[in-house]
């Protein structure tokens, strides 16, 4: 599949960050349409927040640590038909938060996290922070999470099936509650490899969260019909 948005094309070339399929399924995926405020948490070259402002009317704030990454996603900004609404911040989430204006601001928040724990780190710098947690624990983003999300409000990450049982360890210390799962299936046939999960404030008793799947492609090859019909505003072809 070719990757575009409506009237522009993504530059992510100079962020060394390819859109990737995890991206792209959770900024078609998550519940963004009524937000009027987006947090897009680890922007990279921006594409979840250009994702969230084609898909909304909502002001969309992304903050991205690496200054390379940071440029590339400020160019996709000012190049996009939505420069009004997109606003990045060069910083750590964790100084992010520290600005009071933005606690409990946000109505949705976004984010494809860096999650292998364990294991070698990738080659390229700017590719291992971006997939490792080195520079953002699962306890520091559901602390950001927790801080800058507003009362009613929802976050949407999507998540490696093999890091979720720590995951799952660490949301239980937490002030959040998982409220919907949706385990992302690469083919036919095959077990789920990642997982989308809402999360909101821990405000009612626990219940057990909604699940559900998606399947990616069919065992020919072809991408199912659930997934063309998920991301079909973002593609030129299939």
């Amino acid at each position: 599949m070719a990757f575009t948005f409506k009237q522009f094309h993504i530059d992510d070339m100079n962020c060394g960050m390819a859109v990737g399929t995890d991206s792209v399924v959770l900024g078609a995926w998550a519940q963004l349409t009524t937000a009027k405020s987006i947090l897009d948490i680890g922007a990279g070259s921006g594409l979840l927040s250009l994702m969230a402002a084609q898909r909304s009317q909502a002001h969309i704030t992304s903050v991205e640590l690496d200054t390379n990454a940071a440029h590339a996603c400020q160019h996709n900004f000012h190049n996009s038909p939505w420069a009004n609404r997109l606003t990045l911040v060069n910083c750590s989430i964790q100084d992010f938060c520290q600005q009071t204006e933005y606690q409990g601001y946000f109505d949705h928040i976004i984010c494809n996290p860096p999650y292998f724990e364990q294991g070698t780190q990738a080659i390229q710098s700017q590719r291992a922070m971006a997939r490792h947690t080195d520079s953002l624990s699962f306890t520091a983003l559901l602390d950001a999470i927790h801080v800058c999300l507003a009362p009613q409000g929802k976050a949407s990450l999507i998540l490696p099936m093999q890091s979720m049982a720590r995951f799952d360890e660490i949301l239980t210390h937490s002030q959040l509650n998982l409220i919907e799962i949706t385990n992302l299936i690469s083919i036919v046939g095959k077990s789920a490899n990642r997982v989308l999960c809402v999360l909101a404030h821990k405000t009612h008793p626990q219940m057990a969260p909604k699940l559900s799947d998606i399947t990616i492609r069919e065992r020919s090859g072809q991408y199912t019909q659930t997934m063309v019909q998920l991301v079909q505003d973002f593609y030129l072809k299939y």
